[in-house]
C-alpha cells in the first residue's frame, strides 16, 4: 500500500471519534499510537488508564505545522534551530517550556510539553483537519513492547480504544523512533535520545 494514500472514509471515522471525546489507535510517523484531542481532559484520562500509566509521565502531541507551534508552548531560538537542522533526518520531538491551550493532565509538573511536526500523511491530516494537537503515545501497556506495527498491538489496548484506524495495517516499514531533545527559555537544551 503507498503510504501517501489513506482512504478518505477512515480519516472522517477517526475525525469523528476525537471530536466524539473518544480515543484511536492509528499509525504515526514514528510507531503505532493511541490519540486524542489533546485538549481534552477526560479523553486524556482514558489514555493514562488505558496504558496504565502515572499521569505524572506526561505525554507527547502531534501537530502538523511549526507555524502551529507558539499557540501551545513558547519556542525558544534553539528549538527553530534545531527543527531547521533535523528537517527531513528522522522524526523529532522538542520538549517546549511554558505548555498551553492544552489539558492540564497531558503537560509535566514542569509546565512543559513534547510536540512533534509529523510530516506522515495520515497523522498529518487527522491534525490538520481537527484543528488542534493530537496525544501520541506508543499503543502499548506502559512497560510492555512498543508496537511498531499493527500487528503487534496488544488486544487490551485494541479493545480499549473506541476507533481501530485502518490504514497502514499491513505496513511492515520499519520506521525510526523520534530523537527527544528538551528546550529551555534560555536557548540551553538536553538530548534526551538521540
Amino acid at each position: 500500500m503507498n503510504n501517501n494514500r489513506y482512504d478518505k472514509e477512515d480519516l472522517q471515522t477517526a475525525l469523528r471519534v476525537l471530536r466524539e471525546g473518544g480515543i484511536i489507535a492509528y499509525p504515526t510517523d514514528t510507531v503505532w499510537g493511541i490519540g486524542c484531542d489533546a485538549t481534552n481532559a477526560d479523553a486524556v484520562k482514558r489514555i493514562y488508564a488505558l496504558k496504565r500509566r502515572e499521569d505524572s509521565k506526561s505525554m507527547l502531541v502531534l501537530l502538523d505545522s511549526a507555524a502551529k507551534l507558539d499557540y501551545y508552548a513558547d519556542v525558544p531560538e534553539a528549538a527553530e534551530m534545531l527543527l531547521g537542522v533535523q528537517e527531513n533526518v528522522k522524526p523529532l520531538t522538542l520538549i517546549y517550556p511554558n505548555a498551553r491551550h492544552l489539558a492540564e493532565n497531558l503537560v509535566a509538573e514542569d509546565g512543559s510539553i513534547g510536540i512533534r511536526i509529523t510530516d506522515e500523511a495520515f497523522s498529518r491530516a487527522l491534525c490538520a483537519q481537527l484543528k488542534k494537537p493530537i496525544v501520541s503515545t506508543s499503543a502499548n501497556i506502559s512497560g510492555h513492547a512498543t508496537a511498531h506495527f499493527y500487528h503487534e498491538i496488544e488486544a487490551e489496548i485494541l479493545d480499549g480504544v473506541d476507533y481501530v484506524c485502518r490504514y497502514r495495517r499491513e505496513d511492515s516499514t520499519p520506521h525510526e523512533p523520534s530523537s527527544i531533545i528538551k528546550v529551555n527559555t534560555d536557548n540551553t537544551f538536553q538530548i534526551i535520545r538521540a
